[in-house]
């Protein structure tokens, strides 16, 4: 970029702020030219660990017109993508010999990937890399070692411990949050790492209680081309837009998506195109295989985010010089030509050839470069091949948190309980239990849709407030405020994800998914990387975030989008605690219990029981908890068990009193955590009465009930005197007419048919 272009950038007025900031498209031919910038941000400040502009000032270039670094950063950049690139190459030898078991690589995104790591500072700034961000993690101070100690799978991996394929980034000194598979789902969490600065800014209390927080952070996410097709894309420009929130978007386009090309993938071919009505959103491009270019670019970027001024997109042309992994073969599906035109632009090629011209450095100074950056890979190589892998007994750590444990002793204070004021409903527990566990911890943030009382806040005096479909957030907003209790958008993936980013910082997220049906938009974040995070990172990294969902039938009119239960789908998820209360007082035991753990935590609300007077209680206090997979004997008995949770609960007591008038003594042992549940008070029950009951309301086939009765049948066989019976909902979906859902799911009169022929076995 010459003088003349630079003093032609031209600041957009605080009146024009709401308009995206867009510059020209890129162009297919040349596809590398340098192009006009025709829009103007501040001039950056000094911020620490990024390259100083006046450093940018100093000018070596002859051929196109640019300013270069200066000496010592032409080489340093130079360096970085050399060895990034040669790392790539020393994986896909070592692979070759079946040292390895992976390769992906960054070829071809290493010039705009030093660049950020030039504009950006570890340790400061946070980082949602992807996988072909090798040379980003290389400028941010991963050392080759580190990553060769990933490719081998070794126990030191500061990546994953071994866990994870290489090239899935994680660093938690220079914050580079764990990364995993799924092309796109680290830019909702990005956007909530972010999300957790911009509330810090609003919520005085928080200003030492969120991790490394600083004023002026920046998060840095990156993405491929193919992922701008995704809807968590859209949903992460969305709220990063709405709340201006300072996240650099790296587009890292190669023009493949593995073997689609980017217009079969794009509309138009071009997804910096598509999203230029986002408002606030400074959106650059530039020739990602020029380092200067890149650092330019990248600079305007960060500092339009440091400033306060919303996010920014920088859409970098780059290339792809290998396959997409040594899984995959481009021969196959692209032209020769055209793997011969890539070549042309390798970035590292070019840089080198140009350093020369530029008389920066001549061929043998940058044959010294290569070959003690060649020397140190080779050593870093032979490290890892002779590092520790880890232990076999090691399998197992992290799932949970080695921490905190919800099911020990300090979070059991039900022997001491002492119970005060008038009865509540679930509803009534549950709202007293967030209002206490709010002010007890300003980390905590309520969230969800209409969940808030009222998101016009100049209104919330003059109305009564919606606080959640069923009221049970009723009035948080109005006593902790905006900051901490706020609508989100209708997207269950953007309330998940940005839990998890807010979560990592050390925020304490209780969200809210309005019913249960309607969960599955956030199932890729949940099971890949809300219950995931703490074990793939070895530990290095935990999401605690709550989800409150609530769930089940029984409600006249429901049908199949507001009553089905699918329990079974999140308790076969490792790293998830999963907890159902049956009554109001166990509501506000274990949701106190899920607040203060160190685990992600679905609790799951049944709908039907929320405002039931059987299940009312009388206020436990402000420290009172339930330790998860502690079961409750909930009625004693001799002749028969039954092992219920949710709804059942209560259908079972009924039928219980039924058998009573029969002559038969049935005992009812309420479950409450089903991650993890109480196998002592299942042992205990059967080996009394010999003759067990598995009941809930999930589907029979694949349900939950399924697990306990195969457990009871191999490990008690020999106490049992009839086999395990379940009494489940059909093999079908709710239905909307009362008559159809009273046969669809399970009813007393089924509970009591079954206690009468187990007992009569």
């Amino acid at each position: 970029m010459n003088d003349t272009k630079v003093l032609k950038l031209v600041r957009k007025s605080e009146t024009e702020s709401s308009e995206a900031v867009v510059e020209q498209p890129l162009t297919a031919e040349p596809a590398f030219a340098p192009r006009p910038t025709p829009v103007e941000v501040p001039k950056p400040t000094a911020v620490p660990g990024a390259i100083p502009m006046q450093a940018v000032k100093r000018t070596f270039a002859k051929s196109q017109g640019q300013q270069l670094p200066d000496r010592r950063i032409l080489l340093e950049m130079y360096r970085t993508m050399y060895a990034s690139r040669r790392i790539d190459d020393k994986e896909i030898q070592l692979k070759g010999q079946n040292r390895i078991y992976f390769q992906i690589s960054g070829a071809g995104h290493e010039a705009v990937l030093v660049a950020a790591g030039m504009a950006l500072k570890a340790g400061y700034d946070w980082f949602y890399p992807y996988y072909r961000d090798r040379a980003l993690c290389l400028q941010l101070g991963m050392t080759p070692l580190e990553m060769l100690l990933a490719a081998v799978g070794a126990e030191d991996d500061p990546n994953s411990h071994g866990r994870q394929m290489p090239s899935h980034w994680g660093h938690t000194k220079l914050h580079i949050v764990s990364q995993s598979s799924p092309t796109g789902t680290q830019l909702l969490q990005a956007v909530g790492c972010a999300e957790a600065n911009y509330r810090v800014n609003l919520i005085a209390e928080l200003k030492n209680r969120v991790k490394d927080f600083h004023e002026d952070e920046v998060t840095y996410v990156s993405l491929g081309d193919g992922t701008t097709s995704e809807g968590e894309f859209w949903e992460s420009l969305n709220t990063a837009c709405n709340l201006k929130l300072p996240v650099v978007f790296l587009l890292e386009d190669n023009g493949y998506a593995i073997s689609v090309p980017v217009e079969v993938q794009t509309a138009g071919g071009d997804a910096s195109r598509l999203v230029e009505g986002f408002p606030s959103l400074y959106i650059q491009k530039c020739d990602g295989t020029d380092p200067i270019e890149s650092l330019e670019t990248m600079q305007r970027a960060v500092q339009y985010c440091r400033e306060r001024k919303g996010p920014a997109l920088v859409h970098a042309k780059v290339i792809r010089p290998y396959s997409h992994s040594l899984s995959d073969d481009e021969r196959l599906y692209r032209a020769t030509e055209e793997i011969a035109g890539d070549a042309e632009h390798d970035p590292v090629k070019r840089f080198g050839a140009r350093l020369i011209d530029e008389g920066v450095i001549d061929q043998n100074g940058l044959q010294r470069i290569k070959d003690e950056v060649d020397r140190k890979i080779a050593e870093a190589a032979d490290k890892a091949l002779e590092a520790n892998q880890p232990p076999v007994d090691s399998v197992t750590r992290f799932v949970f948190s080695p921490d905190v444990d919800p099911t020990s002793k300090a979070f059991d204070t039900e022997d001491g309980l002492e119970l005060s004021g008038n009865a509540g409903t679930i509803v009534d527990l549950i709202n007293r239990c967030l209002h206490t566990e709010m002010a007890r911890d300003p980390r905590i943030l309520v969230f969800g849709e209409d969940v808030a009382d009222c998101s016009r806040e100049e209104y919330i005096e003059n109305v009564k407030g919606k606080g959640g479909v069923f009221k049970v957030t009723a009035n948080l907003q109005r006593k902790f405020g905006g900051a901490r209790v706020f609508n989100s958008p209708l997207a269950e993936a953007n309330i998940v994800g940005r839990a998890i980013g807010m979560a990592t910082r050390g925020l304490k997220p209780v969200v809210e998914i309005q019913f249960f049906d309607y969960i599955w938009p956030a199932m890729h974040q949940i099971r890949n990387e809300l219950a995931l995070l703490r074990w793939r990172s070895g530990n290095e990294w935990k999401a605690p975030v709550v989800i409150r969902v609530p769930i089940g039938g029984y409600l006249k009119g429901g049908a199949v989008y507001h009553s089905q239960s699918g329990v079974s789908t999140f308790t076969q998820i490792p790293g998830l605690r999963v907890i159902y209360p049956s009554n109001a007082l166990d509501a506000n035991g274990l949701l106190r219990t899920a607040i203060r753990s160190d685990d992600p935590v679905l609790f799951l609300e049944h709908k039907h029981l929320y405002r039931q007077a059987y299940n009312k209680s009388q206020y436990p206090g402000d420290d009172f908890m339930v330790p998860f997979g502690k079961a409750k004997k909930v009625r004693e008995g001799t002749d028969l068990s039954i092992i219920t949770y949710g709804a059942l609960v209560q259908r079972s007591l009924v039928a219980a009193k039924q058998a009573d008038r029969e002559g038969i003594s049935v005992e009812v042992i309420d479950l409450r955590s089903l991650v993890p549940y109480d196998w002592n008070a299942i042992a205990e029950t059967v080996q009394k009465t010999n003759r067990v009951i598995v009941a809930h309301e999930d589907s029979l086939s694949f349900g939950y009930g399924a697990e306990i009765a195969a457990r009871i049948s191999s490990e008690l066989f020999e106490h049992l005197d009839a086999p395990v019976k379940r009494v489940c909902a059909l093999d079908t979906f709710v239905a909307y007419a009362p008559v159809l859902e009273d046969v669809i799911l399970p009813q007393v009169a089924d509970v009591a048919k079954a206690i009468a022929e187990v007992k009569n076995y």
